[in-house]
């Protein structure tokens, strides 16, 4: 137990947790008081984005060098984090009253956890740790800032702001994660 005690500690998941936290209390805060009111979608992805930012520090510790030398099987370590990420803000965000029948369907919040946090994989092996943030950050903000484009392109660039149950969004978060999650592993972190 120490060394998973030590590795939280190396990977900022103190610091991270407390960012997630915040931010689903911000959620809830601009979130209108009376459960009947409509709620913008943007607000919940909003939230997951930060979450997953905040998390993503973590995928590389101080020394990258060092840990590429060690004696142990980092792929399946580096898979775990990336997957307990994901599913660390989406119960987070759920156990917050985020996800639920007055802010965010529990399906969205899921998905968008699951794809922005490959996309924060992918960040990690192409841009390196302290860069792993930039692309969910750019493709939510492209999502919710300017218009999508048409068609089936259009589905999938704005995959975030579908409706639960569309097989586009379903489909392209998914592979995001697997995508992401599979480079992350077996590659690492950038150097």
């Amino acid at each position: 137990m120490r060394w998973l005690l030590l590795h939280a500690r190396a990977r900022q998941a103190p610091a991270s947790a407390a960012a997630l936290a915040l931010t689903a209390l911000l959620v809830l805060y601009l979130a209108p008081g009376d459960g009947d009111a409509a709620v913008d979608p943007r607000v919940p992805l909003l939230a997951i984005g930060l979450g997953v930012a905040a998390a993503a520090v973590g995928l590389g510790g101080a020394d990258v060098a060092l840990e590429r030398t060690a004696a142990i099987r980092w792929a399946v370590r580096r898979a775990a984090h990336v997957l307990l990420i994901a599913a660390l803000v989406s119960a987070v965000l759920m156990l917050s009253g985020v996800a639920g029948p007055g802010l965010a369907p529990v399906e969205s919040v899921v998905r968008g956890s699951a794809g922005l946090t490959g996309l924060a994989a992918l960040g990690a092996t192409l841009c390196g740790s302290v860069h792993a943030w930039a692309p969910p950050m750019g493709w939510l903000g492209f999502t919710l800032f300017l218009p999508a484009p048409s068609g089936t392109v259009g589905e999938i660039a704005g995959w975030m702001l579908l409706p639960p149950g569309t097989e586009v969004a379903t489909w392209t978060a998914s592979l995001l994660l697997a995508g992401g999650t599979a480079l992350y592993a077996v590659v690492g972190e950038r150097r």
